[in-house]
């Protein structure tokens, strides 16, 4: 099938490549307006208890919460001076009533001198100003206030925009311009890298080239998708530069794979075909195996993980297609002018690093030739390894779990105005309500009671309700905010951070409190609920995410390794590094200890739904890897049916690739860490750390070492599955050579090892 498809591309290669320009062009221009079309939100879960609550009681009781809180500042006057008073009165004035709702100032009447004092800041010089914006959803209000966000200002007066909207904003404000830097960041040294590793210039610019592609293609694919579902900025963040990273990858892989092709001495036609049949067939197969991680994604009540899962599925199929059909052709027309613009034209080019990482030896290669590819610096680290199994497999399994134990520390939060970077305005406004501010560190909790309650006994019944929850451990004070005919608004005010134990254990406590007697239902909603409701549900889901993953992959590993034993052990393993990954973040971010150098403010907490997407996506990853390394092992076997020879020669002809890919994947990944906002930065490095332990200290240790200590029994699979493997099994050996060297492995493997054809 990859063979016919080479060839098809090769006789079709400038009907490809001239639908390809024309198609990047339409999509770059549609693709374009996909940051207009975005989520700033999806962390919460949309049939939790807190959401419901919210929609209640906006539903019942119409919108009436706090959306933006503007707080004025002055070095030189204080808020009792006249001057200040009039700059804050002509502000409030001048904001257009299509666009908001209500704003109150510490200047009107009404107010009482304790609501009065609460605007005041202690010093004297501040006071803040909470809005409420007309619309009834949050994006008409969030629209409104992007109308008149450049309005909100007092003359001298410092102004500082916080609140959820504000806040929302500057996420993905942040978001958007960070990514786009990112990759103008990565572009340049990813060309730089590719030059070096393949010793000239076309070479080089040719996978560059499809990951140019994926990036115009993801911003299409992820804009298709927010016509049927909620794409959040985060998705475009991940999906886009991952997106380039494996575009680049696979180009590599396949360029490689041409140029030993070429350079065997066969035509460009020819050239084409087998460069498919073999690296594409296994690119085709790690694009599957990275998309199963994606998928897992799809598990999550979160839109925020389901459009990244969305979008990483897409621009995966994107990757692939580039990687497949337009890379190809892009070959077929350069030919052999692929090694053209040398940079190194002295130097003898390491073929030994750019061949054979996905493919068999050039066709009439010997048992002598098979000898020599297990002579390089790789083939010694491998025999060094299996020299002493147990002691690197002791070594580096303990050095794993010592990283993974600072899970047992990870304390989880949530996603607000601490992960933006010092001085933005979202996290300024609230740094000056929670110091400078009398009520500075009080929330509250928001319960929506849905029944009858009008009248006087409905009165007297949510009094006495509101008495009780008084009298719960935490609550500073429970005040009936709005009574409908079939709905009020309970507000209660606690001091302390949302994602605080003590705050969570309010939570809780408020859920178990009985309502006020005859009411139908009782809702207990707010910030800190919702972080509650967000880890349940992502805890709720990670089960059921892991056990498709598991099972999926198990099963596409043994198609590509015709074995029962590898496929668990590439899973047992990747679990090993993803966890050791996942303790490095928790030590660099929670802990702090990565502040210094990456510059940002250590919160004290992670929010889970970073931990997932690095578990998930890096699973993919690790797979990814296992995949192509292992299959060239495999190949080997079933040349010589000697194990810890097909070790050797597979870490050879595949670790120099491996780690190339790696180093590109980790710049594109490391160029997302670089972000202000620590949500990428947590994201971008504990991507970048998982691939780089995977490339390591599991390709190039763990897994000699496992595999020696299985011997052959790494090739185990029982007569009734042979057939099955037969028939849909995938192997790297290119379809002319499916089933050479059947014999040799029925002869050395035994009856239950290599299945045969494969």
């Amino acid at each position: 099938m990859f063979a016919a498809l080479g060839r098809f591309t090769y006789r079709g290669r400038l009907w490809v490549l001239a639908a390809t320009a024309v198609l990047a062009a339409a999509a770059a221009v549609w693709g374009g307006g996909l940051f207009g079309a975005v989520s700033d939100g999806g962390f919460e879960d949309p049939g939790a208890e807190s959401t419901r609550a919210a929609e209640t009681i906006e539903r019942e009781l119409g919108h009436d919460g706090v959306d933006v809180v503007a707080v004025f500042s002055s070095d030189e006057i204080r808020y009792d001076n006249p001057t200040f008073a009039r700059l804050i009165e002509r502000m409030r004035d001048e904001l257009p009533e299509e666009q908001v709702a209500s704003a109150t100032t510490y200047l009107d009447d009404g107010l009482t001198d304790t609501e009065r004092g609460i605007m005041l800041a202690e010093d004297g010089h501040a006071t803040y100003v909470p809005i409420t914006m007309e619309g009834s959803t949050k994006d008409e209000r969030m629209e409104n206030f992007q109308e008149i966000r450049d309005d909100i200002s007092a003359g001298p007066l410092e102004v500082r925009l916080g609140g959820p909207l504000p806040v929302e904003q500057e996420i993905s404000e942040r978001a958007e311009s960070d990514v786009v830097r990112a990759e103008l960041v990565s572009l340049p040294l990813l060309l730089a890298l590719l030059v070096v590793i393949f010793g000239g210039v076309v070479a080089a610019l040719t996978p560059l080239a499809v990951g140019g592609l994926a990036i115009v293609g993801s911003l299409a694919m992820l804009r298709a998708l927010t016509y049927v579902t909620e794409v959040s900025v985060f998705a475009v963040n991940v999906a886009t530069l991952l997106g380039l990273g494996l575009a680049i990858d696979y180009g590599l892989f396949i360029v490689s794979r041409f140029r030993e092709e070429t350079a065997a001495g066969r035509p460009v036609p020819e050239a084409v075909a087998r460069t498919l049949s073999t690296a594409g067939r296994t690119v085709a197969f790690s694009g599957v195996t990275v998309m199963i991680a994606f998928a897992g994604l799809l598990f999550f009540p979160q839109p925020m993980l389901r459009s990244i899962g969305l979008g990483g599925i897409a621009v995966v199929l994107f990757d692939l297609l580039a990687a497949l059909v337009v890379l190809p052709a892009l070959l077929a027309v350069v030919g052999r002018r692929i090694d053209a613009l040398p940079v190194f034209p002295r130097i003898r080019r390491r073929r030994a690093l750019l061949q054979g990482a996905t493919g068999t030896l050039a066709a009439g290669a010997d048992r002598a030739a098979r000898a020599a590819a297990s002579s390089g610096g790789w083939a010694h680290l491998a025999h060094s390894v299996m020299r002493r199994p147990v002691l690197y497999l002791v070594a580096v399994a303990g050095v794993l779990i010592a990283f993974a134990s600072a899970l047992a520390s990870t304390h989880v939060g949530s996603t607000d105005q601490r992960y933006l970077p010092a001085g933005a305005d979202g996290r300024a406004a609230s740094e000056m309500l929670s110091e400078e501010f009398p009520a500075g560190d009080v929330a509250t909790a928001d319960i929506a009671v849905t029944g009858d309650l009008t009248g006087t006994g409905g009165e007297r019944r949510l009094e006495a309700y509101t008495d009780r929850l008084e009298g719960i451990e935490g609550v500073m004070r429970a005040d009936v905010e709005r009574v409908g005919d079939t709905a009020a608004h309970v507000s209660v005010a606690y001091e302390g951070e949302v994602d605080a134990p003590a705050t969570q254990r309010l939570v809780e406590d408020l859920r178990a409190e009985p309502g006020p007697d005859g009411a139908d239902e009782v809702l207990v909603g707010g910030v800190a609920a919702q972080q509650k409701d967000t880890l349940d549900g992502i805890l709720d889901a990670v089960p059921l995410t892991l056990g498709f993953v598991i099972a999926v992959t198990l099963v596409l590993l043994f198609m590509a390794f015709g074995s029962l034993v590898l496929p668990v052990k590439a899973v047992l393993m990747g679990f090993l590094s993803l966890g050791a990954s996942l303790g490095a973040v928790i030590w660099g971010f929670q802990e702090g200890h990565l502040a210094a150098v990456l510059g940002f403010d250590a919160v004290g907490t992670m929010d889970p739904t970073y931990l997932v997407l690095i578990l998930v996506v890096s699973f993919g990853l690790a797979m990814d890897y296992e995949l192509f390394l292992l299959s060239r092992v495999r190949e080997e076997y079933l040349h010589s049916g000697d194990n810890a020879h097909s070790v050797a020669v597979g870490l050879q002809r595949t670790g120099g690739i491996i780690t190339s890919a790696a180093l590109l994947l980790v710049v594109v990944l490391a160029a997302m860490g670089t972000s202000a906002l620590l949500s990428l930065k947590i994201i971008g490095i504990g991507l970048a750390v998982a691939v780089v332990v995977d490339a390591t200290l599991v390709r190039a240790l763990l897994v000699p070492a496992t595999m020696r200590l299985l011997g052959d029994a790494n090739w185990w699979l029982p007569r009734p599955l042979r057939w099955l493997h037969d028939r849909i099994g995938i192997s790297e050996g290119g379809e002319e050579d499916e089933g050479a060297g059947s014999a040799d492995a029925e002869a050395a493997g035994g009856g239950d090892r290599a299945p045969q054809g494969a």
